[in-house]
């Protein structure tokens, strides 16, 4: 079988989408499944196959890339974020990350329009043969909201890299953690304010490592919290076994990937309450609701208070994140292509 997948979401370097994409593509090609897989876009992406040139295959999703498809050969494409080719060239599964480009408009800049009119229409239209969500909670979200039939509807798990480990973190001030991208649907001004009272308590210092969306929230200086940029991911492991605790009061996921992260790692976690970080924390970490200070705020004095609780969650995060493997997403990934494949040739 000859795999295309979407290469686009690697133009931007980080966030769970380029993640999600090279994580993927790396743990296909680990299976030595006799499968092939190439890349497509019509960005610059290394590796990618793109437009020959010329006005008809600039217009990518409607004529270049069914094209591109037609001439690799392609029997199955994988669109790995909310879009496919609008004439079906192929067998082809579409990637909906989550909902959250049809909930609250805060959440998004303007460049979600086009996902927000578009992926819908694709989806009544059928061309997808089959969709993959990240977890069951969106895999249910989108069957209601779609009217999808649940039979095309696939919930496959991320995972950590494996790159994140437990490390020996050099001794220092304790600090709370937040890694991700810098935007509305984090809640992080709430984390920041609930925060401030456990500093002044306790001495916890907070630490936010992240790429700032255009959209995102701006901090002033202020002790104790400590404003890191974009981390790189070498970076991360010891970032995350040093943290008294990972927190992230996210709105709304579609996975949750730091929370992963953070328990492979060793890092208790505090998290919101949303349904599919609910789902993948597997209760092996401490879940608050996301509009409520107060909670947040007992929460992250209890874990600076109590190490014995601490040492429970850290045990109890390494138990749950072994459950997750990129070689177990790239097997049940792989299944799902098969199946589109199928349904292509009946």
């Amino acid at each position: 079988m000859r795999v295309g997948l979407d290469a686009t979401p690697l133009v931007t370097s980080t966030g769970g989408v380029p993640r999600y994409v090279r994580e993927l593509h790396r743990a296909l090609q680990a299976l030595r499944s006799g499968d092939e897989f190439r890349f497509f876009s019509d960005q610059p992406v290394q590796g990618a196959i793109g437009p020959r040139g010329g006005w008809l295959e600039r217009k990518w999703w409607i004529a270049g890339l069914p094209l591109a498809l037609r001439r690799e050969r392609i029997d199955v494409f994988h669109g790995t974020e909310y879009a496919v080719p609008y004439w079906p060239a192929c067998a082809s599964v579409l990637s909906l990350h989550d909902l959250s480009p049809w909930m609250d408009a805060a959440w998004h800049t303007a460049s979600v329009a086009r996902v927000r009119a578009r992926t819908p229409w694709l989806l009544r239209l059928g061309l997808p043969a089959m969709v993959l969500t990240l977890s069951e909670a969106v895999r249910k979200q989108a069957i209601a909201r779609f009217g999808l039939d649940p039979a095309r509807v696939a919930a496959v798990p991320l995972a950590a890299s494996e790159t994140f480990a437990r490390v020996a973190a050099p001794p220092g001030e304790r600090y709370f953690l937040y890694t991700g991208t810098l935007e509305p649907r984090k809640n992080l001004p709430m984390l920041v304010e609930a925060w401030r009272p456990v500093w002044r308590e306790c001495g916890v210092r907070l630490a936010i490592a992240g790429r700032r969306r255009e959209d995102g929230p701006q901090f002033e200086a202020e002790a104790g919290l400590d404003l890191l940029g974009v981390v790189e991911e070498e970076r991360l492991s010891l970032l995350y076994s040093g943290a008294l605790a990972v927190v992230y009061p996210t709105f709304y996921e579609g996975f949750g990937l730091p929370v992963v992260e953070a328990m492979r790692c060793g890092a208790p976690v505090i998290t919101s309450l949303d349904e599919s970080v609910v789902e993948v924390a597997g209760g092996a970490a401490m879940h608050c609701d996301a509009r409520d200070g107060r909670a947040w705020t007992a929460a992250m004095r209890t874990l600076a208070l109590d190490g014995g609780r601490a040492a429970e969650l850290s045990a109890l995060g390494v138990a749950r994140a072994a459950v997750f493997s990129w070689e177990r997403t790239a097997r049940e990934t792989l299944e799902v292509y098969r199946k589109a494949l199928r349904m292509r040739m009946r």
